[in-house]
């Protein structure tokens, strides 16, 4: 691209500002040497990378760069064998380190959230730490070499400072004696010259012996370095110089170290810079409120509220413009300061910000073109002053221009033909615009003169816009209207500053008739734009009122579904609280008969059966009782005495002993007796015979009943469950007349067993009861013997 387009549009200051989101100098350098390119994929990828950037700055509000320096020079010199200084040396340290936590960081944030480009680049950082851990190991963060760093340095070091305590003991007691103190200035210990002394009075110079090492600026004090000590201090010196040579060796060791790995330094440094790049165009985007600009390669432009972005915020005015479809050149027409210079300079920053892989200040569905060049033809504002000079300078530009464009190039022409004759100038800007937008070029230019006016409205691909004018305040709005030429408004403006109206009676009456025909024809499409941009303020009003309504009437969906499932929860949650209680209550219910059946003796008097019932009635739930659905009734006849029947209400078989009158049977069932309505039973089988009746006497005969089981098998019941199945087989078999029965219990833990044969060895109807034999299933079945 270049300079002279980027000078032209002041794309240097955008430079600038992301410069200033560096927070590396490696990155700033990236910053000021980008360049917009002219390849697809370059543009894309660039524009990803960014995308990526700011996701990491959303989320994790900016990735670490602490500590990272510019060491590539300390670098060159480690490589050909020069000795870096503790501080480049720590640089050199801290970035390794710096380079590893940024690797890090980013690894982890692309587990969470994919940013494939920002990793890819960070896994080539190379990490150095055996370097780094070198470095560490000798010099502290004040960039001071450490004891340690060598057990030579340490050997030295001690011997310094057992030499400096010597020196201080010997000066104390000096200073401390009076023959001494009284010569003195003060009584302090000083050093000069890396050489510890003392401050002597001058008059006392001939009285005290010793080496003069300085005096103050009165020359009333001399700092004096009594004889006593001058061996101390000459073997603490030669301590110093040795300590110096020691330190000079760890630095060459650690210099060397650092030289072995330049190579892999500098590119890790390299990577780190585009890193601070990437996140400076993330935070330049943040700042300026920008947006992913959509990009192809077919010359399409358009942008949706977009934003110089060197204007202030509050100034600004967005520029909504087409480019490249059904139009690929835009003539701007109208008067001065109204914007139109604004206008093509927003376009073609944008299309360079964009093209440079940075977001652009525009809304969301904003799409850029990667042309192959952008050329521009934009001076200062033109007045009648102007000689042909300046149009000179303005011809030997745009002829560099056609001489350089091709079909994929955006040209920018302000004030076209400007400068010269009206006829002359406007001749030459139609014959240049018919040949840029005959080569295929996208073009935007403005002008001042009303021919170009019918030249855009003839020619196809070519569309009229202006600058919009709001005649009430005689000021510029700096809106783009495209498809509504510009209008002068003269002689509005003359009317409404108080030119005398027949003074504008006469200029429109030497106006040509076409001109005024063509005024009014613009002032028109004005008039229809206006109306028809006011009744799609108020569409988009009705829209966004709607839009609100949908989202309130889905958020009140939302709500009553949130509710109706924790009112259902709630409900399940009851219900199942009452099935708990309901279960727990008739479990105690059972219990009770079961005692109450022993204490008895297993005679049970029915009423005291059907409180019992009752109770279970009452304890369950209500939901379930009124869910409850009677199946419809199967019996073909009435229901007589005899008749083996079910009742609903118990789920259980029995026999009818005798019809109770008013619609109610007495039922058998085991050894209990109920009566029960007929609306509750259900024949299952007719009785075999009928029994025969006398009028005061009943007597029933025991018979053999086929259908009964002669034996019954528990394995798998609780000892509960298989009491109460014993009790009904037993009391079954015994109506049947049958003789013998087998409860197979099984082995197990022997515990159903003992608790089926404790009931047996209690009950009335049962003569005896054994283990099975061999072939009878042995200690797993008790054979019983009833009377």
């Amino acid at each position: 691209m270049d300079d002279k387009i980027l000078k032209t549009m002041e794309f240097s200051k955008i430079l600038n500002k992301l410069a200033y989101h560096a927070v590396t100098s490696l990155g700033k350098e990236y910053a000021e040497s980008l360049r917009p390119s002219g390849n697809l994929e370059d543009v894309k990828r660039r524009l990803q990378a960014t995308d990526e950037a700011y996701k990491v700055d959303r989320l994790k509000g900016g990735a670490p760069f602490g500590g990272i320096a510019d060491i590539r020079s300390a670098l060159q010199r480690a490589r050909i064998g020069g000795m870096l200084n503790t501080h480049e040396l720590l640089d050199i340290a801290n970035t390794i380190y710096g380079g590893r936590r940024l690797k890090r960081f980013i690894a982890n944030i692309h587990e969470e959230d994919p940013v494939p480009l920002l990793d890819a680049l960070s896994e080539q950082i190379s990490e150095q730490k055996p370097l780094e851990d070198a470095i560490k190991a000798c010099i502290d963060d004040q960039a001071e070499v450490m004891d340690n760093a060598s057990s030579e340095l340490a050997a030295i070091r001690r011997e310094l400072r057992t030499g400096e305590v010597r020196i201080r003991e010997k000066l104390e007691q000096m200073i401390r004696s009076n023959s001494v103190a009284k010569m003195l200035q003060e009584q302090l210990i000083t050093i000069r010259n890396d050489r510890f002394v003392i401050p002597v009075k001058q008059e006392y110079r001939s009285h005290f012996g010793g080496i003069v090492h300085d005096q103050s600026g009165s020359g009333a004090t001399l700092f004096i370095e009594p004889e006593s000590i001058v061996a101390m201090n000459n073997k603490l010196r030669e301590a110093k110089l040795k300590e110096e040579r020691e330190i000079e060796k760890i630095l060459h060791r650690l210099s060397s170290l650092a030289g072995e790995q330049t190579e892999m330094l500098l590119y890790d440094v390299d990577i780190l810079a585009q890193l601070d790049f990437i996140f400076a165009k993330a935070r330049l985007a943040h700042e300026m409120k920008a947006s992913f600009p959509r990009m192809n390669d077919r010359g399409f432009l358009k942008l949706r509220k977009g934003r110089h972005p060197l204007i202030a915020t509050d100034k600004v005015v967005p520029l909504d413009v087409e480019l490249g479809n059904s139009y690929t050149s835009i003539i701007v027409t109208g008067p001065n300061t109204g914007g139109k210079t604004v206008t093509l300079k927003t376009i073609g920053l944008l299309s360079l910000m964009a093209m440079s892989g940075l977001f652009i200040p525009a809304e969301d569905g904003s799409q850029c073109c990667v042309f192959d060049a952008i050329y521009a033809d934009i001076g200062d504002e033109q007045s009648i002053e102007q000689n042909l000079s300046t149009f000179s300078s303005h011809m030997t530009n745009i002829i560099n221009i056609l001489r350089q464009m091709t079909g994929k190039s955006l040209v920018l022409l302000d004030e076209l033909g400007a400068g010269t004759d009206p006829a002359e100038g406007s001749a030459l800007a139609i014959a240049i615009m018919e040949h840029i937008h005959s080569l295929g070029c996208r073009m935007v230019a403005t002008t001042h003169y009303s021919e170009l006016k019918a030249y855009a409205y003839e020619r196809k691909g070519v569309i009229n816009a202006s600058m919009e004018f709001d005649i009430q305040t005689l000021s510029p709005t700096y809106r783009l209207l495209v498809g509504v030429p510009g209008r002068s408004n003269a002689f509005a403006i003359a009317e409404r500053l108080g030119l005398p109206q027949q003074m504008i009676e006469r200029a429109k009456g030497e106006v040509k008739e076409e001109d005024l025909r063509v005024e009014s024809m613009i002032a028109s499409l004005e008039e229809n734009r206006l109306t028809a941009e006011a009744e799609r303020e108020t569409a988009q009003r009705l829209r966004q009122e709607l839009e609100t309504l949908r989202q309130q009437v889905e958020r009140e969906r939302d709500r009553f579904e949130q509710q109706r499932d924790k009112m259902l929860a709630k409900a399940e949650q009851e219900a199942r609280d009452v099935i708990a209680k309901a279960r727990s209550e008739a479990e105690q219910i059972i219990a009770d008969l079961r005692k109450l059946a022993k204490e008895e003796g297993a005679s049970v008097k029915e009423h005291k059966l059907i409180a019992a019932r009752k109770q279970l009635d009452e304890a369950e739930p209500n939901e379930r009782r009124a869910k409850t659905v009677r199946p419809g009734a199967k019996q073909t006849r009435n229901i007589e005495a005899g008749d083996e029947v079910v009742v609903y209400s118990l789920n259980q078989k029995g026999h009818v002993v005798e019809l109770a009158g008013s619609g109610e049977a007495i039922v058998q069932m085991g050894i209990m007796k109920m009566k029960v309505s007929l609306n509750d039973l259900e024949l299952v089988q007719q009785a075999p015979a009928k029994v025969q009746q006398q009028r005061h006497v009943a007597s029933v005969k025991r018979s053999r009943d086929e259908h009964v089981r002669s034996e019954l098998d528990l394995r798998g019941s609780n000892l509960e469950e298989a009491l109460i199945e014993a009790d009904r087989f037993i009391d079954e078999a015994f109506l049947s007349n049958l003789g013998q029965v087998y409860i197979i219990h099984g082995k197990g833990t022997g515990v159903l067993r003992t608790g089926i044969q404790d009931y047996l060895r209690k009950h009335r109807h049962i003569k005896s009861y054994r283990l099975g034999n061999y072939g009878e299933g042995g200690a797993g079945v008790t054979v019983v013997e009833l009377k």
